[in-house]
């Protein structure tokens, strides 16, 4: 039964999915038509290495780290937006292109035989955005991995998409630089780029948006625009509209970025790290707000609540309290160091905050962060067997205390697995949740757990993704965020660039009323 509909609609409904149904069989079968005839195009462009129908290969391509990936009619007992489902949503084809032109060529055939373009960088996104929802062409950019052009004097470096964020860092080891955006997974570039993906350094160093000077974006229709300007790379410009900024965070919606050209860093001349125990959230919070009024440069600032650091215990042999606890890090000289650390204890034991544990030396500090990192498959641990999906919002730094609260109250009360870990200085928490995939009545709970912590985060005035970004998973809630007129400004944004929808299909905007 379709919850609060009456049976005359619950009828229209039925009639609509089996509508769409048949409806998708139909552009399946004229899709794999329209392949058929141009596979012997795209070999020619991309060799025959460069072709795969391979079902493993093309499986591999459909799926990213969320659980937003069935190809399935929406379920009628569900009142649901997209289905939950661990299983693969395959592109037709998947191509690998090993240059801009090679791009631009095989856009302009999709673009002429009318074939969706899903951008595909690692797929460690966590919204279902590589799903080949309507099936089409992959554009595999793993080959596409060179650093280009490097320019320590003016702390820049332009790289192609195959680039993931460790490559660059190990590539400029000997310069004295380093990119610190840090999302956790050893993501691409220039997909980080696509998602606007920040992490655990964004409170020092901020997001892939402050990040990004310039990108080569090959559009649908095949033709290759500059956001800054070809070649430019200015730190900051007052020209024109900010093309730049519109395709950080658009999730390969308006076009496959090529290259980005991106700030770069001086590797800080010393760090230190500390673990420190809190006998409440709130006390954790103040802590965080009272030392970024302090002025201090904290570098990284993660809230791990006690269900996460009882987990991160278990997973990585630690010995942690298991109460609301902080993880900090500072850059800079080995003065300035002195005075941020002595700074943040002051604050941090005036909040209740005991058990400090510094780490000064890099082994000892790469481990406390590793625990870190190792958050969601000690997650994973805590129910073996079991699959996890990570939702985050992000709410004002005055909300957090109760936004937090209120959200572990939620899971006690529905009987939920959800550690939660959060960048508090930006306001921005995530939620592992840790569920039974054969369990569609625990998969229902969850479900209904991720729609109210985002409207929870909207209510206190926050965002309903701070980082994940929208993919399949947060449509309708993107809807409730912006309000119908910047949807609808959105929309046309969209229909500019892509008139014929081809780009990504199905992504962070609902399909529009048939």
């Amino acid at each position: 039964m379709l919850f609060g509909l009456t049976p005359s609609r619950r009828l229209l409904s039925r009639r609509h999915c089996l509508l769409q149904c048949r409806s998708i069989k139909t552009e399946n079968t004229a899709r794999s038509a329209v392949l058929d005839s141009v596979l012997s195009a795209f070999r020619s462009i991309c060799g025959e290495d460069g072709v795969s129908l391979g079902e493993a290969v093309r499986e591999q391509h459909g799926k990213d780290e969320s659980v937003h990936r069935t190809k399935r009619c929406v379920p009628l007992s569900r009142p649901l937006h997209v289905c939950w489902d661990w299983r693969c949503c395959p592109p037709d084809v998947v191509l690998f292109p090993r240059c801009v032109e090679e791009v631009s060529t095989l856009a302009k055939i999709c673009s002429r035989h009318r074939l969706p373009i899903i951008p595909f960088g690692t797929g460690t996104g966590l919204e279902g955005g590589v799903s080949a929802v309507k099936g089409g062409v992959c554009f595999s950019l793993r080959n596409m991995d060179q650093v280009l052009d490097l320019h320590q004097d003016d702390f820049d470096v332009t790289v192609e998409p195959g680039v993931t964020r460790k490559a660059l860092n190990v590539y400029l080891r000997d310069t004295g630089l380093w990119f610190p955006v840090d999302p956790g997974a050893d993501a691409s570039l220039c997909g980080m780029a696509a998602t606007s993906a920040s992490g655990t350094n964004a409170v020092r160093y901020g997001t892939m948006r402050e990040n990004v000077l310039n990108l080569e974006v090959v559009l649908a229709d095949g033709s290759v625009v500059h956001t800054a300007g070809k070649g430019r790379r200015p730190r900051k410009t007052a020209a024109g509209y900010n093309l730049t900024n519109l395709f950080v965070g658009s999730e390969g919606t308006l076009g496959i970025i090529t290259k980005t050209t991106l700030r770069l860093y001086g590797i800080p001349e010393a760090t230190v790290s500390a673990v420190c125990s809190f006998p409440s959230v709130q006390a954790a919070v103040d802590s965080t707000v009272q030392i970024l009024q302090a002025g201090v440069p904290i570098a990284r600032i993660e809230f791990l609540d006690d269900v996460m650091i009882d987990a991160c215990n278990r997973f990585s042999s630690l010995s942690y309290a298991v109460t609301p606890s902080l993880f900090l890090e500072f850059h800079g000289s080995e003065g300035s160091l002195l005075e941020q650390v002595n700074a943040a204890e002051d604050i941090t034991e005036s909040n209740g905050g005991s058990g400090f544990q510094w780490a000064r030396d890099a082994e000892t500090r790469e481990r406390l962060w590793k625990a870190r990192h190792d958050a969601w498959y000690a997650s994973l641990a805590l129910r073996p067997g079991c699959k996890a999906y990570a939702t985050d919002v992000c709410v004002p730094l005055s909300r957090l205390p109760q936004i937090l609260v209120e959200t572990k109250e939620d899971l006690i009360e529905n009987r939920l697995t959800g550690p939660i870990v959060g960048h508090v200085g930006d306001g921005n928490f995530h939620c592992l949740m840790v569920v039974d995939p054969g369990d569609p009545e625990e998969l229902h709970r969850v479900h209904l757990f991720v729609e109210r912590l985002a409207r929870r985060a909207l209510a206190m005035d926050g965002t309903c993704t701070g980082e994940h970004g929208v993919g399949l998973g947060k449509r309708a809630l993107l809807c409730e965020e912006m309000g119908p007129v910047a949807v609808q400004v959105m929309q046309r944004l969209k229909d500019a660039f892509d008139p014929r929808n081809l780009m990504n299909p199905g992504k962070i905007l609902l399909p529009r009323e048939p």
